[in-house]
This record gives structure tokens, sequence and C-alpha cells, in this order.
């Protein structure tokens, strides 16, 4: 009992650090707009470029601090406006991630997502990439399984997020793709309890708790990096973190 006690009070002192981290994102991003044309050009560039997709409710600068790190590290980071706050179906958002990567002619881009923009980017990777622009993507605490919280959310969003969902569900058998996924979660995800590994991807598990707060971990800077370099991102373990292939459905 006692134990059962003292874990449900470790659950919820993360849940307040993980809500306190994504209040103070909001209100960074409201105060400090703009500035993604910043990250396109890093000093020395180097290959591959990196696009972003964050997670629904969330504008690409709830991921600033994850898109200054790659800069830092030479990679063009790139972003598309059209998504906003990223309210609009999977298909809709990856259709206009597509558009994007054609209007400026963008190849051997790895997508780099969060929750809901690792659907997204899978979406875009099955139907709107015949010539392979997009090379790989990491997706970072992607409910590729659904959440068994968003059928309570009466907000069309995140309802679409619930694991019975025909998009979720056509998605999962689409494995052609997940070999070129890294697929990351956290070690406890308030909002996708239960992740399961991705079958045929790179699933790496991070120490760090928390939906939000690990989009700033060094952690996954190193998972994210490995991945951009080519490396087997399932070559053990990463930072303390653990990786694992899986060949097949679970």
């Amino acid at each position: 009992m006692l134990s059962k006690v003292r874990t449900l009070g470790q659950h919820l002192s993360w849940w307040l650090l993980d809500y306190g981290y994504a209040f103070c994102r909001v209100i960074a991003g409201l105060m400090r707009r703009g500035g993604a044309e910043q990250f396109l050009s890093p000093g020395q560039p180097t290959a591959p470029s990196v696009l972003l997709i964050p997670g629904v409710y969330e504008s690409w600068r709830f991921m600033r601090p994850l898109a200054a790190d790659l800069h830092r590290h030479g990679h063009p980071v790139h972003v598309v406006r059209e998504l906003g706050l990223n309210r609009g179906t999977i298909p809709a958002m990856a259709a206009a991630v597509a558009a994007h990567l054609r209007r400026h002619d963008l190849t051997g881009v790895v997508i780099v997502a969060h929750s809901k923009g690792g659907l997204i980017g899978k979406y875009a990777m099955v139907h709107h990439d015949r010539d392979r622009r997009i090379c790989a993507m990491v997706a970072v605490n992607a409910p590729f399984a659904g959440s068994r919280y968003a059928r309570w959310i009466p907000v069309a969003s995140v309802r679409a997020l619930r694991p019975t969902d025909a998009i979720l569900a056509a998605l999962s058998v689409d494995l052609d793709v997940n070999e070129r996924i890294t697929a990351v979660v956290s070690r406890f995800d308030p909002h996708i309890p239960r992740s399961a590994a991705l079958p045929g991807a790179a699933n790496a598990v991070l120490r760090t708790p928390g939906h939000f707060r690990v989009l700033s971990d060094p952690e996954l800077s190193v998972v994210v990096r490995r991945a951009l370099a080519g490396g087997r991102p399932d070559g053990g373990a990463v930072a303390g973190g653990t990786t694992s292939r899986q060949s097949g459905p679970q």
C-alpha cells in the first residue's frame, strides 16, 4: 500500500512538472514571435535538413529548444507555418507537410515530430512521398497506438487520437515505412499510457518522464542526432535510456 502511495505521488509530481514545462513553453512562444528563419542557415551546414512537426495545439515554437539544438549542430531546420496550432485532421496536415516539401524542393529530409506530429509524419511518408523526399523520421511520444484518454476529450482534433480511430488503425498496418522511423517514448507519459513499441522501427525509451518535458532533454538530443547521422539508434543504450528494434507486431 505504501509503495502504491509513493508511486502515485511520484506520478503526480511528474504530471505537475510536465504541465509546468508546457505552460512555460506556451508563454515563451507568445512572447517571442517569429524567428523560424534563423534556423534555416547554420554557420556550417551539415546534412540532412530537418522538418519539425509539433503536436496537437502546439505551434512550431513549442519545439524551439530542439530546433535551436539541431541548428547549433549544423542542421537546417524547417517549419510548416500552414500547420498553425495543428488542429486539423491528420490527412490535411500531412498534405500541408508534403506541399511544403514540394514548394521548397526539399529532399533527403528527416522529420522530427512530437506527439500527433508523428502520426502526421507517418501519414505523409505513406501517402504523399512517392519521390522519397522524406528519408526518415524521429517521432517523440507519438500515439501510434492511440491514447485511451482521447475518447473523453470533447474536441475533434484530440478525439481523433483514440485507439479505435480509423486513420490510426490504417496507419498501424502500414509497416513498410516503419524501418525509417525512430520512435522515442518517455519512461512515463501522462497523455499516452502504455506506449507500445512501433513494429519494425527503432524504439528508444528515455529516462525523463513526461509528454512535453522530454523535448528539451539532452538524452533526446543524442537520439535525434544519432538518427540524423545515419547511425543505428537501436545499437544499445542511449544516454542512460534503452533502445531496441521490434521485428514485428507486438
